[in-house]
């Protein structure tokens, strides 16, 4: 399943194997923290992010550069 949700006022596709909206939500307040929060790897992914995917209880996020790529903790 696809979605779309917005980071740094980027429209960035989710994809998912089930529509959960808990683990949407999860996934939109851990990305919101780690702009403000996060360290320099983070920021840099984040910053040449083209997709994100949940896999069980984490997020793949996938950027231009694949050593950038990194997994976030949902829980």
């Amino acid at each position: 399943m696809r979605m779309f949700i917005t980071v740094q006022n980027k429209t960035v596709p989710v994809f998912s194997d089930e529509k959960n909206k808990k683990k949407l939500n999860l996934l939109k307040s851990a990305l919101e923290s780690k702009v403000v929060k996060g360290r320099k790897a983070i920021k840099q992914c984040l910053d040449s992010l083209i997709s994100i995917e949940i896999v069980g209880c984490e997020a793949i996020l996938h950027s231009f550069n694949e050593r950038d790529s990194l997994a976030l903790s949902l829980y």
